[in-house]
C-alpha cells in the first residue's frame, strides 16, 4: 500500500506573498529561485504556492551569498549539499562559507589593487598619460596573457 503524503499544516507554511514580505525579496525573485531549484514550495488545494517556514532561512542564505558576490550557480551547488526539508544551520553556513573563503579573499585582493592602481586614472580620466600604471606601450605585456595584466592579482599557491 502506498503511503499518502502528509497533509501540509497551513499554519506551518507561508504564502509567496508572506515569504516575500518576511524576506524582503520580491515575489518574482522567489519564483526565479524556485525555477532554479534553490527553494521549493508545495501546492495547496487551491493551487497556491505554500512555503515551509524554513524557506525563509534558505532565502536569507541565498541573499547573503549573493551580496558577497557568490555566483548563483555556486550557491545552487552549495544548497544541493543541504537537506531540502530543513533550514541551513550555523554549521552548514560555516562549512559552505569556508569553501568560498579563498575566492572571496582573491576578489578582495583584486578590488584593493584596482582601487590603489586607479587613483591616477580616476583623477585624470585618461589611460594614455605617461605615468599611467595601466599603460602598455607596444603591448609588451601580451606574453603574460589577455586582459589588463597589471591589475591581475597573482595568488600564491600556499594561500
Amino acid at each position: 500500500m502506498k503511503s499518502q503524503p502528509k497533509p501540509i499544516d497551513r499554519c506551518a507554511t507561508l504564502s509567496v506573498g508572506e515569504v516575500a514580505q518576511r524576506s524582503g525579496v520580491p515575489v518574482s525573485t522567489l519564483h526565479f529561485y524556485e525555477s532554479k531549484g534553490l527553494i521549493a514550495s508545495h501546492r495547496a488545494p487551491s493551487n497556491h504556492r505554500r512555503y515551509a517556514r524554513d524557506m525563509l532561512r534558505r532565502v536569507a542564505f541565498i541573499r547573503v551569498a549573493q551580496r558577497v558576490g557568490i555566483a548563483l550557480a555556486d550557491i545552487s551547488d552549495a544548497l544541493a549539499t543541504l537537506p531540502t526539508s530543513a533550514a541551513p544551520s550555523r554549521e552548514d553556513w560555516a562549512r559552505l562559507s569556508a569553501g568560498w573563503r579563498a575566492e572571496l579573499d582573491e576578489r578582495m585582493a583584486q578590488l584593493k589593487k584596482l582601487r590603489d592602481t586607479l587613483d591616477d586614472c580616476i583623477g585624470c580620466g585618461c589611460l594614455s598619460i605617461d605615468r599611467c600604471r595601466l599603460r602598455n606601450p607596444g603591448d609588451k605585456l601580451a606574453s603574460q596573457g589577455p586582459g589588463a595584466r597589471r591589475l591581475v592579482v597573482i595568488q600564491r599557491a600556499d594561500g
